[in-house]
């Protein structure tokens, strides 16, 4: 299996130098991915790896995902993994673990072949990580439900075909009055707001999502009803774990990028690289990253086991997310004034890294989970 990996691995890199390094700046530019690109990841079997061969996966193990995610990350193509994380890491396994027989077969085929893309949308302009304070209603209208609301900062919100909505069904019931839906992208009713300007992750579009009575039928219920917020519980954990994977990935990536400019660049007549100070930085950055890396790489193992769980999860999001920055800041650091400048691929590590420690749960809410499990 290590072999198929690292030949899976081998044509991740290559699909990314031909297919996105030559574009890439422009999308940034453009601050969106274009259409094109899903299709081609999904032709090349880079979308939904790990879900069965029935819908449309390769049935691989968890690792071949990470793989994905682990090499546009490491390439500083952070648009590419976060929006391809949420589609084939979050959203996918959304479905294929609370869907229907009949919504796994109508979705998933099709977002494996980059046809229909996938979004979640939880986060409100009034309740980001406290999503018991979310106010999008979904009430019951004959067989179906009417949905009405807003949802803001929204990943893949511009291309989305279809969205994971979480909403109130009940609202005088706490975590048991909200229920998941799966709402079409073309949905009457539905409407994307602007797709949001960022400091960082330029070519990943981010979305406002406006909800105004979009009727769903009752088979557009994903999981059950009023089991909207343990839903979530239980499949947050591969959520946190893959963007720790791209964490660590990344910080890889921006740190291999430093340790070769400190060997050409030279300051008072010798390399940086021989000056006390940068080596003992960049031997804090390699220890932290390979600290911690190991730490991912045990959880990796514990959710292909099958014993990964959110306290677990919380710590590994944590962990890694807070490396990733302090390695970006870093390495931006020793590149001096040239690392301030856009040219340079270590500015874009340093701008995309900072949301890790916002999105997906913030470091501050993960230790709240950390502290409940211990004390």
């Amino acid at each position: 299996m290590d072999n198929e990996l690292e030949l899976f691995r081998d044509n991740v890199k290559r699909f990314l130098e031909a297919e996105v390094a030559p574009h890439y700046d422009q999308w940034e530019r453009d601050e969106i991915l274009p259409r094109e690109i899903w299709r081609k990841m999904g032709e090349n079997g880079l979308l939904c790896v790990d879900m069965p061969e029935e819908y449309g996966g390769a049935g691989a193990p968890f690792s071949f995902s990470c793989a994905v995610v682990e090499e546009a990350s490491r390439a500083g193509f952070t648009a590419i993994a976060g929006n391809l994380s949420v589609h084939s890491d979050i959203v996918a396994p959304y479905i294929l673990h609370l869907g229907s027989e009949e919504q796994k077969q109508h979705y998933l085929p099709k977002m494996a072949a980059g046809e229909c893309v996938g979004a979640i949308a939880m986060t409100e302009p009034g309740a980001g990580s406290d999503l018991q304070g979310a106010r999008t209603r979904a009430e019951a209208d004959g067989d179906g439900y009417r949905i009405s609301g807003q949802k803001t900062f929204i990943t893949n919100g511009q291309h989305a075909d279809v969205i994971v909505t979480f909403t109130k069904t009940d609202p005088n019931a706490g975590a048991k009055g909200t229920t998941l839906f799966l709402v079409d992208g073309d949905a009457e009713g539905f409407a994307r707001g602007r797709n949001l300007e960022k400091i960082g992750q330029h070519a990943g579009d981010t979305s406002e999502l406006f909800y105004q009575d979009v009727r769903v039928p009752a088979s557009a219920v994903l999981g059950r009803v009023g089991g909207g917020f343990g839903h979530l519980m239980d499949e947050l954990p591969r959520e946190r774990l893959i963007l720790a994977v791209g964490a660590v990935a990344a910080a890889e990536g921006c740190l291999d990028l430093t340790i070769n400019y400190v060997q050409e660049r030279k300051a008072f007549g010798k390399p940086l690289s021989a000056q006390q100070n940068t080596r003992f930085e960049i031997a804090r950055m390699k220890t932290d990253l390979d600290v911690t890396k190991a730490f991912s790489e045990q959880c990796k193992r514990s959710f292909d086991a099958g014993s990964f769980d959110v306290p677990t999860a919380a710590m590994a999001k944590y962990a890694t997310t807070e490396m990733q920055c302090r390695v970006a800041d870093g390495c931006l650091q020793l590149f001096g004034g040239y690392g301030y400048m856009r040219e340079y691929p270590v500015s874009r590590h340093y701008v995309d890294a900072r949301v890790q420690r916002i999105y997906g749960g913030t470091s501050e809410i993960m230790k709240e989970i950390i502290a409940r499990a211990v004390l």
